[in-house]
């Protein structure tokens, strides 16, 4: 008995290791606020989940054991239909569930509200985000650059989102920083994350968007406040310029698309993507809804 005990509880071990081990780069191993904020909601619902789950599965083997059939001290109601109790129980333990779970979703959602700001002394970065076919392109409006397919953001710093996309729905998601958020054509959704220290983190595309959708994926740089400021600078002095003309030929499809960067970008082009909907041979549709919001 010892034996086969010993030999279950490694098993358990084994599995639960090579589970777990599945977990790194994930949802599960959070860098910054809103990621932790995330995996805590997991837990506290997988919790209440297991409060249940445990004690039915327990239930459910003593029953089986206590009613067998050597056991004579167990009665045999073979007319029992109906128990006042029993039906409370049965309807209250799966209502309490679904109110606790509910609860905890319910709260952590507008906790969470992905356009809410992070609260922060250290000023917020503002970064608008377009999906394309199948890249995706980061603009930093106030430093005058862009990259695509690379996201380098200051550690410990907010940031703000700004996001959209250039043709079919997309989804923006950086599993260890936590809120997935879809972008739509003509639409903007705002997105508020943070890194707490330096790295390289996973980003990637979590709606299939046609053939190029296995490849639409992006590294997040997050470098010190230092570090930041160089690449900044050095991404200003260096790369072509994101024009009207740019923008048209980048938003042609391609798949497996190198990170590169723009030292400059046109005023408000973010904007123009947003205010029409790009085809890759109309640089001149964009050049118009630029400069018509430029005028206002």
């Amino acid at each position: 008995m010892n034996a086969v005990a010993r030999l279950l509880g490694g098993a358990i071990a084994i599995i639960g290791v090579a589970a777990l081990g599945g977990c790194t780069e994930g949802v599960l191993d959070p860098k910054g606020p809103i990621a932790s904020a995330e995996r805590q909601i997991l837990f506290n619902a997988l919790g209440i989940m297991l409060a249940i789950v445990i004690p039915t599965i327990l239930a459910t083997l003593g029953v089986a054991a206590w009613f067998r059939a050597s056991n004579r001290r167990a009665r045999y109601l073979p007319d029992f239909e109906y128990s006042g109790r029993l039906e409370v129980l049965v309807w209250a333990i799966p209502a309490m569930t679904v109110i606790l779970v509910g609860g905890v979703a319910w709260v952590g959602a507008h906790d969470l509200d992905p356009r809410k700001p992070i609260v922060s002394t250290t000023k917020p970065i503002n970064i608008q985000v377009v999906s394309l076919d199948w890249k995706w392109l980061f603009i930093y409006p106030d430093a005058g650059i862009a990259s695509v397919n690379q996201l380098t953001i200051p550690a410990g710093t907010p940031v703000n989102f700004e996001l959209t996309s250039s043709g079919v729905m997309n989804s923006f998601f950086v599993p260890q920083l936590g809120s997935q958020i879809y972008t739509m054509a003509g639409m903007v959704t705002h997105l508020a994350l943070q890194a707490d220290r330096p790295g390289t983190y996973r980003g990637l595309s979590a709606q299939f968007s046609g053939n190029g959708f296995a490849d639409m994926r992006f590294s997040v740089d997050v470098a010190s406040a230092e570090d930041f400021t160089r690449w900044v600078d050095a991404t200003r002095s260096a790369g072509p310029v994101l024009d009207q003309q740019a923008y048209a030929e980048l938003v042609k499809p391609s798949h497996a698309v190198v990170p590169f960067t723009y030292g400059a970008v046109a005023s408000n082009l973010f904007g123009g993507i947003v205010g029409s909907v790009m085809q890759p041979d109309a640089p001149s549709q964009l050049s118009h809804s630029t400069a018509q919001r430029t005028e206002k």
